[in-house]
């Protein structure tokens, strides 16, 4: 174990076995200019070194965690940085090293994170695999209630909007502009992340404003009303993304369609290791859990009608909630077997999922990439799936998961009763599923988001020129005090 020790623009390397120390370390980036609203002390706090990788001496790790408050400074040193003196604990690994810099992340998400869904969990468990590697990654994004992480920066509240067959939490408010240009000028990020760039709310203000070198990670697949009708313009504002990045083929080929560019494939990650140690609840006999959204193309009826072809002592939980939610909960009132959840925790939810005997996911279209698969995949619990192409992506058919036809519910009921009557089948698709979810790993899809912001901290930020530098303007003077 050491103690990386920030002291102005110099680190010093100590373990505390010996007093080694490193004057000048090679630097992936460069010194960022001072921001003018910044003190010239805070600017210099900017370059905290990051140590990465393996270690070729004993002076080499990786920063696990910044211990707040455990202060070691120098009043000799001039400035007082907000890192001057302060310890990050390292670990030290074996192997050869690389030094790096340890950056300010902005990741902008356009749905509410305090509501479940797909993309919010892949920002939440972006950031926080970032943080682990040492870096100052905060999200921004709406929030209809306390944030979800200490890291998060609420922008107000969403309102419940028609997009892609779902009704998505956005916040296309001007209130929620001025909130955004407000946290992106006082956060001074190196780098930030748009998710959904193009949605209205954050992500498109942040576009707009621009303040650092962009990354944009598209989601959705199918088709968008909004990229066809305003083509020229969605166009022309995504080309002010200095890198952008798909999770599936499908959703490559949405964007690539209406907006044109290069796109680098990645995927969606799953934080495993968080899936792996939640404690399971306990069941009361065969146990089908869903945790979806419920709206027509999730298949949540399609389910309820399988339910009523299995045997009677098989349970179902049906977590979160929607627009079908009264009128199902309704039509099914009288079936004991049923235990409506309405909106859970991430840790409920991950302890339902440990409690299953199987996971079912009957949607009937609109799925981009199966990351609901692999979080049931990372918490040991065997799948029962729609036989769709996003979830082809992440399940192959008869070795992770079942797949059957979308919408056929006695098709469904077949296979659970499979899964249910077949320990070994269950157990085989489990194994199948962990070693899966390993190969998209949270941590794994941080490494190569990182490689890019390293790649655009180094290359520098570009400056807003036309239209879009009078968005900036505006929002500034806006905010500014009188």
């Amino acid at each position: 174990m050491g103690w990386i020790e920030v002291q102005n623009r110099r680190s010093f390397v100590t373990w505390a076995s010996d007093t080694h120390r490193l004057a000048a370390p090679p630097m992936l980036g460069h010194a960022r200019p001072a921001n003018p609203r910044r003190s010239s002390s805070e600017a210099s706090s900017r370059m905290a070194l990051r140590l990465v990788g393996d270690a070729t001496s004993e002076t080499a790790g990786s920063v696990a965690e910044v211990m707040e408050g455990n202060v070691a400074g120098d009043a000799r040193h001039t400035g007082n940085d907000r890192l001057a003196g302060r310890r990050i604990h390292v670990a030290r690994p074996s192997g050869g090293a690389r030094y790096g810099v340890a950056m300010r992340i902005g990741l902008v998400c356009p749905y509410s994170l305090t509501l479940p869904g797909g993309v919010q969990s892949q920002v939440l468990g972006l950031a926080r695999e970032l943080r682990l590697r040492g870096h100052e990654a905060r999200v921004l994004g709406p929030c209809d209630g306390p944030p979800p992480e200490p890291f998060v920066t609420p922008l107000g509240n969403s309102v419940p909007t028609a997009v892609n067959g779902s009704i998505a939490p956005l916040a296309p408010d001007p209130a929620c502009a001025l909130r955004t240009i407000r946290a992106l000028r006082d956060e001074d990020f190196d780098v930030i992340h748009a998710h959904e760039p193009l949605a209205p709310g954050p992500t498109l203000t942040t576009v707009f404003y621009r303040p650092a070198p962009m990354v944009g990670t598209f989601h959705a697949a199918g088709d968008s009303l909004t990229y066809k009708l305003m083509r020229p313009a969605t166009a022309a504002t995504a080309a002010r993304l200095d890198v952008r990045c798909a999770v599936s083929e499908d959703a490559r080929e949405l964007a690539h369609r209406y907006l044109g560019g290069e796109y680098t494939m990645l995927f969606n990650g799953v934080e495993v290791t968080r899936y792996q140690r939640g404690e399971p609840t306990k069941a009361d006999g065969p146990t089908i859990f869903f945790c979806s959204r419920h709206e027509p193309r999730k298949g949540l009826s399609v389910l309820l009608a399988a339910l009523a072809r299995l045997p009677a002592d098989v349970r179902l939980w049906v977590a979160s909630d929607g627009p079908e939610t009264a009128e199902l909960k309704l039509a099914h009132a009288g079936d004991p077997r049923i235990e409506w959840l309405g909106r859970i925790s991430e840790d409920e939810k991950i302890a339902r999922w440990r409690g299953a005997s199987v996971f079912c996911a009957p949607s009937l279209h609109g799925e981009s990439f199966g990351v609901i698969l692999l979080e049931s995949m990372a918490a040991r619990t065997p799948i029962v799936a729609s036989d769709l192409d996003g979830y082809r992506k992440v399940a192959r058919p008869g070795v992770d998961a079942l797949l059957v036809p979308p919408g056929d519910p006695d098709a469904l009921a077949g296979a659970i009763r499979q899964v249910l009557e077949a320990p070994e089948l269950a157990q085989r698709l489990v194994d199948a599923g962990a070693a899966r979810a390993g190969e998209f790993s949270m941590a794994a899809l941080a490494v190569r988001y990182e490689e890019i912001y390293e790649r655009l901290v180094a290359e520098g930020r570009r400056p807003s020129t036309g239209w879009a530098a009078g968005v900036r303007r505006i929002g500034s003077r806006m905010l500014s005090p009188r």
